[in-house]
């Protein structure tokens, strides 16, 4: 049979355990690395209706024992965080409608929490509100929050995000960044904060919007940010291309296989590879997207929330 294979992953404190209703839960009780994997054919389209026998794990090259397996549109906690600073302002009608189509395209019980950054982060909410899950509410926000110039804080403000994102109410947890990938005013370097991403449970989806006549764009790094943590990248050309990267990522975050073991060593800091191997029973060509790895014993604790599982 053809494999599939690339490295993997996220750490969570929890259990998990299937109800009687079917629903995918963790408690919290022991360490459990949690998978979010996607599996999608030579077209992209993501292969549905694999079977738990066809998916292998490997940490640091030793199988692992899948405690936990589900085929599921999980509710999520997605992160919205948007580049306001120089040439951004340029697309900024674009970007609120796209977003704008993503959340009313996503899950209904999906919560967003929208960010726009440039030397500093500005949660654009009204006051007393972090997440919505109203794609209108998150449209007025973003109208009135973009016009800021400045310089570029992009990894301290990334890992801004992340904070923010660990508030949520949803095991699963999503970060959208649209951005140029340009640095000139953070304290946190690439490195440190590659390190900070790997030690989180976010998925990372990026959209580079470059100006031609700007420089300082760092495309590298959002292709990077996505690769390390199981997302996509995307660098549109066009106004069609910008709507159907928007449209993908929405398909994306509800096409996920949710896997999970529990490590042997939990020795805390050390920073594991897991690598997932899934073989089609029909032998069609797939590929696999998932985490390069995980930061053992600096995870979040999980929470008790549920998601509905398919399988």
């Amino acid at each position: 049979m053809r494999a599939a294979a690339l490295t993997v992953t996220v750490v969570a404190l929890g259990t998990a355990v299937v109800t009687a209703q079917g629903d995918a839960r963790f408690k919290a009780r022991s360490e459990l690395v949690i998978l979010d994997v996607a599996v999608t054919d030579g077209r992209g389209a993501f292969v549905r209706g694999l079977p738990a026998e066809s998916f292998r794990v490997l940490e640091e090259g030793r199988p692992q024992t899948i405690s936990f397996f589900a085929e599921q549109d999980a509710p999520a906690t997605i992160g919205l965080l948007l580049d306001s600073s120089g040439s951004m302002l340029v697309n900024r009608s674009m970007m609120i409608a796209g977003l704008t189509s993503l959340a009313r395209s996503s899950n209904p019980d999906d919560e967003f929490l929208p960010l726009v950054f440039n030397e500093r982060v500005t949660y654009v909410l009204p006051p007393g509100t972090t997440f919505t899950s109203d794609p209108e509410e998150l449209r007025d926000a973003l109208a009135g929050s973009l016009a800021v110039v400045g310089k570029t804080a992009f990894h301290d403000a990334l890992a801004e995000a992340l904070d923010g994102i660990a508030k949520g109410s949803h095991e699963r947890r999503v970060l959208i960044v649209l951005s140029d990938g340009g640095d000139n005013a953070s304290q946190l370097s690439f490195d440190e904060l590659l390190h900070t991403v790997l030690a989180s449970n976010v998925v990372v989806y990026t959209i580079a919007l470059i100006d031609p006549l700007s420089r300082g764009h760092n495309t590298g790094a959002l292709r990077r940010l996505a690769r390390e943590t199981g997302g996509l990248a995307f660098e549109p050309r066009s106004r069609g291309a910008l709507t159907d990267a928007f449209r993908d990522i929405a398909a994306d975050i509800r096409s996920r296989y949710t896997l999970a073991f529990e490590p042997s060593d939990t020795s805390s800091g050390r920073f594991k590879h897991v690598r997932v191997m899934v073989s089609a029973p029909d032998r069609r060509k797939i590929h696999v997207r998932t985490r390069t790895g995980y930061m053992a014993g600096l995870s979040e604790p999980a929470s008790s929330a549920g998601a509905g599982a398919e399988r």
